[in-house]
């Protein structure tokens, strides 16, 4: 007879492997595990603190046989601060991990047996590479930084270690410069992000000053953005994002989803006739048409719309390429389901979410494009998060 567990049970497990959402997967007799902030051959004392039939989410008590890939987190907020949950593994076992996390999404979601390898690209700094942030802060207790794990409390960061040296210093002169009696709620939220040269742009719904406008020159472009608009997080990695997304594409027609400031559009203009970026955030298509003014290029074309209803209305194409990069929280259906009808040639998908990224490629390869090639890149060392670039062609069928 299996034995029947409650939430608060103590267990000795060994940890597995590391899979989707960053956690350790172990097991118990009649039991299977989701273990947070777990290292892979770790053997740990956990406390349940949910059950849902047979499966429980775990807090680790003590580490009874660290695995090899354990080491000391460096951060102090670490295990308190909802931001990094990799920290407790050493930077080879992260990108394994992460490469492990895509592949166990091919099979689960995608359905798809990927057999060729699928290379990550390491950032080339581990800590200080975070360009962008959102902080939150308690007016009420004059306190900044960020949520607590699994958690809305707010942690009192004083030094983010993944914050560039610029980011960290903005976060210092907040601390002490806020006006916090002239906030008129007691919970704010303050989004940051530096550019070339340490230049500073700061936003929020509570802050009279406007944003300051950046820029960030990445793959020989000077791109335009505020802390307003989206913009690639790890200052290290966007030349190598940009040319693992475009490959050797060249040709007459390219469209850009979600192209936000024109970080791939712009690039996409110096290889094909015509191209198109759309846009649904309006601040964003204005930077992205400043940038393209500046860099002196008129074969290209921003246009202000949602992307689900700019497809559904393209009733013929003829695309050489399609650029796709959704935000984190994917596409849409309908969305999907227009791009696919269109039977672009090319297509590279450029996903911060690797279930989303496998639920797509699924409707991809059902309806005839062919996976070319899969490659992550690090682009949130000492978190689960990973950014993968996939290139698919449309077969002769």
């Amino acid at each position: 007879m299996e034995p029947k567990y409650s939430i608060g049970d103590l267990l000795e497990v060994r940890i597995e492997k590391i899979v989707p959402r960053g956690v350790g997967l172990a097991f118990a007799e009649g039991l299977t595990l989701f273990v947070s902030l777990a290292a892979p051959g770790d053997v740990v004392s956990v406390r349940i603190r949910e059950l849902k039939g047979k499966t429980a989410f775990a807090e680790i008590e003590s580490v009874i046989e660290p695995s090899s890939h354990r080491i000391t987190p460096p951060c102090e907020y670490f295990g308190t601060c909802g931001g990094c949950d990799f920290q407790q593994m050493n930077y080879p076992a992260q990108l394994a991990a992460k490469v492990g996390i895509i592949r166990d999404n091919l099979h689960r979601i995608g359905k798809i047996e990927y057999e060729k390898e699928i290379p990550i690209i390491p950032s080339p700094a581990e800590f200080g590479y975070r360009l962008r942030a959102q902080w939150h802060a308690n007016t009420a207790a004059k306190r900044i930084g960020y949520y607590r794990r699994n958690s809305r409390d707010l942690v009192d960061i004083e030094r983010c270690m993944i914050l560039t040296r610029e980011l960290q210093g903005r976060l210092t002169d907040l601390r002490g410069s806020l006006p916090w009696e002239a906030f008129s709620s007691d919970k704010t939220q303050i989004d940051a992000a530096t550019g070339d040269n340490g230049e500073a742009s700061v936003y929020s719904t509570e802050l009279a000053d406007r944003e300051r406008e950046i820029e960030f020159t990445a793959f020989g472009e000077k791109f335009r953005f505020s802390a307003r608009s989206f913009f690639q997080g790890n200052k290290f990695l966007i030349d190598k994002l940009i040319e693992i997304a475009l490959g050797d594409v060249s040709g007459a027609n390219a469209l850009d989803l979600y192209c936000g400031v024109g970080l791939f559009t712009l690039p996409l203009a110096r290889r094909f006739s015509n191209v198109i970026g759309i846009e649904e955030n309006g601040e964003a298509v204005r930077f992205a048409r400043k940038s393209a003014a500046n860099a002196g290029l008129t074969n290209l074309e921003f246009r202000g719309e949602n992307v689900r209803r700019y497809l559904s209305n393209l009733i013929e194409s003829d695309l050489d390429f399609v650029l796709l990069d959704p935000p984190r929280f994917g596409t849409e259906k309908e969305m999907m389901a227009s791009l696919i009808r269109l039977r672009p040639r090319h297509v590279s998908y450029v996903s911060c979410d690797p279930s989303v990224l496998a639920r797509d490629l699924r409707r991809f390869v059902e309806n005839g494009h062919e996976i070319l090639s899969i490659t992550a890149l690090d682009m949130f060392p000492q978190t689960h998060h990973v950014e993968t670039v996939v290139h698919l062609q449309l077969g002769n069928g």
